[in-house]
């Protein structure tokens, strides 16, 4: 069994991208003043949300890449999970960056299709991941 690098690099990734969008959070709070929950503040909501959803959905996923890449499953393929991973995290933080994104204001459409990409991207490589697991799982177990 090797040290999972590929999971390990994607981690590397995502944790900077994490607290990227978590200092976006404190900043918003520091000017704003607003200390606990969002008050009536649009773009504090929306930076929280993007920064909580993240957190939400790659300390599973990276779980989960980890005892992918251990079982043995091809570096390439593990590597194009993260990879799609992160481009789907991405996506979903860019859409973000504006109320046309997370509240469906009024502005550019580029930003709801980075939400869909960004939502539909994380949905299709977790449950892909998760399939792959299994398959992998039912060669090694047998």
């Amino acid at each position: 069994m090797t040290f999972p690098l590929v999971a390990a690099y994607t981690a590397a990734a995502l944790i900077i991208l994490q607290t990227v969008l978590m200092l976006t959070v404190g900043l918003h709070r520091f000017r704003t003043g607003v200390g606990v929950g969002f008050g009536d503040d649009a773009d504090l909501e929306r930076k929280i949300r993007r920064h909580g959803n993240l957190a939400e959905n790659s300390a599973l996923f990276l779980a989960v890449l980890v005892v992918t890449e251990l079982v043995g499953t091809p570096t390439a393929v593990v590597a194009g999970f993260g990879a799609a991973f992160i481009v789907a995290r991405l996506s979903h933080a860019l859409a973000f960056t504006s109320l046309a994104g997370s509240h469906g204001h009024e502005g550019s459409k580029v930003f709801f299709l980075l939400r869909g990409v960004g939502g539909f991207g994380t949905l299709a490589v977790g449950f892909g991941l998760g399939v792959l697991l299994l398959w992998q799982l039912s060669g090694v177990v047998a």
